[in-house]
């Protein structure tokens, strides 16, 4: 936490036109703490230029938000808000950097401070949260178009309120959002919702996982797998949460080929420590929640092995 809101506030006044960003392949967080922050600050001051920029890859998440078009034009002597993005390589849309200043609002380890002027607070259960708190301290606008992306923000990454980082403060902000009418209910069953072959994919991920004893996992999921069931490597992850029901699980990794050969990873973990492995292979993230890249099965050879690794010291250290 480097700066104030105040400071923050102060810098927003200051620009006719301003870019967010929020990190590639993004959850409902990402986009949900984007959006609530664009929605506010556009009905605040409905003068300024107020874009949302990404790669067009939210997905399944369209119905939180859908980028705006912005060209790189539109950068010059704009101001650059990124949110829920630890570090650059994650940044949806490289033009971030073409900005005239950059601010970053995040609540993930700061193992990358890139921005000119920084709000991070690796406690908050989600960015979205600390959309809530910035929006509250500055008397910022809280409509219902607002409120619904922030709380579908903040529901992605608690896990529904399951997560170590939910506090009172969390179910707070949750029913001042909620006391705007937003439909919690149809919040909830966009983010649970699968379809079909969603569902047989998950199911399948059972048959592709491969267990060490020492309660590590991974499952592999190639282009052809996904091919046949007519999935997306974006709604693939679906698949993410699926090794953490069986009980002797500790932590696991879901690979996800890319249609170029790479791979996506995703790692999760109900108690080893996994961010910093995943800042090794291009990502970073959460304690238990992280994301990262692998150039080739020969790296994700390597990225379990490490997973194992941590996995074992974490058992050594807890019988």
């Amino acid at each position: 936490m480097k700066n104030t809101f105040d400071e923050i506030y102060q810098k927003i006044q200051e620009y006719d036109t301003i870019i967010l960003h929020r990190h590639t392949s993004p959850d409902p967080d990402a986009i949900g703490s984007q959006a609530g922050l664009a929605r506010s600050l556009r009905l605040q001051f409905p003068d300024k230029k107020i874009l949302c920029a990404g790669e067009n890859d939210e997905g399944d998440l369209d119905w939180i938000n859908t980028m705006d078009e912005v060209n790189v034009d539109d950068y010059k002597g704009a101001l650059v808000i990124t949110t829920d993005t630890a570090n650059t390589p994650r940044i949806s849309n490289k033009n971030y950097d073409k900005g005239d200043f950059l601010i970053k609002i995040d609540h993930h380890p700061d193992v990358d401070p890139y921005a000119d002027m920084s709000y991070v607070d690796p406690d908050a259960p989600a960015a979205s949260a600390l959309i809530v708190d910035f929006i509250n301290a500055e008397h910022l606008p809280m409509t219902k178009e607002v409120a619904y992306a922030l709380y579908a923000g903040i529901v992605g990454d608690t896990g529904r309120f399951m997560y170590p980082e939910t506090s009172a403060h969390t179910f707070e902000i949750a029913a001042q959002l909620a006391s705007t009418g937003i439909n919690i209910n149809e919040i909830a069953r966009n983010i649970s919702d699968v379809t079909f072959a969603q569902a047989k994919l998950q199911a399948s991920v059972l048959d592709y996982m491969t267990v060490d004893p020492c309660g590590a996992a991974y499952a592999v999921l190639m282009q052809a797998d996904l091919k046949n069931l007519g999935i997306s490597d974006d709604q693939a992850s679906v698949t993410v949460s699926t090794p953490g029901r069986i009980k002797d699980i500790k932590a696991w990794n879901v690979f996800v080929e890319k249609p170029d050969g790479t791979f996506r990873v995703h790692y999760r973990s109900k108690g080893p420590i996994i961010n910093q492995l995943a800042e090794k292979h291009d990502g970073g993230g959460h304690a238990l929640a992280s994301g990262a890249n692998a150039k080739d099965m020969d790296e994700v050879k390597e990225i379990f092995a490490e997973v194992v690794e941590v996995t074992k010291e974490y058992n050594k250290n807890n019988d």
